[in-house]
């Protein structure tokens, strides 16, 4: 596991998904990765829709809506994929010093 995921909890492996291959093998798939932001009451909207627009690239009503998604019920998904890309999300939120889990879905 990374260095990068230290600062995160991670939890254990979920179970592959399954393809077909063009010659009718099977190919499991590592399921991906999720990081998720966290309601710690410590950061203004402005501070977190801020970091989430550095972060993920989204717009600035987007950052909105995942801040007070975050407010309302304490955490928000803010990024599906693979580890690499969900762990450099986690770390520029955690740079301000934001609460955030990066593991498998």
């Amino acid at each position: 596991m990374s260095e990068l995921l230290a600062p995160y909890a991670a939890a254990g492996a979920g179970t592959a998904a399954e393809v077909e291959a063009e010659h009718g093998e099977e190919v499991a798939l590592a399921p991906p990765w999720i990081t998720v932001l966290h309601n710690c009451d410590c950061h203004t909207f402005e501070d977190v829709v801020k970091q989430l627009i550095k972060a993920i690239g989204c717009s600035e009503d987007r950052g909105w809506e995942l801040a007070w998604e975050v407010h309302n019920t304490g955490k928000a998904v803010v990024k599906v994929g693979p580890e690499t890309e969900c762990v450099r999300v986690g770390n520029i939120l955690a740079a301000i010093g934001l609460v955030v889990t990066v593991t498998q879905s």
